[in-house]
């Protein structure tokens, strides 16, 4: 996995090594926000 991110880092640059980065973190925040959606009509019965 570091070899990925170094690999980034040259390539593309810090910035877009970052935001590839948070986005991954986002990403499964969201599908735990959406999964929690979707579980809340059951848990209100």
């Amino acid at each position: 996995m570091e070899e990925t991110w170094t690999t980034l880092i040259t390539d593309l640059g810090f910035p877009v090594a970052v935001t590839f980065y948070l986005l991954h973190r986002i990403e499964t925040k969201l599908n735990t926000l959406i999964e929690s959606i979707v579980a809340l009509p059951d848990k209100m019965r």
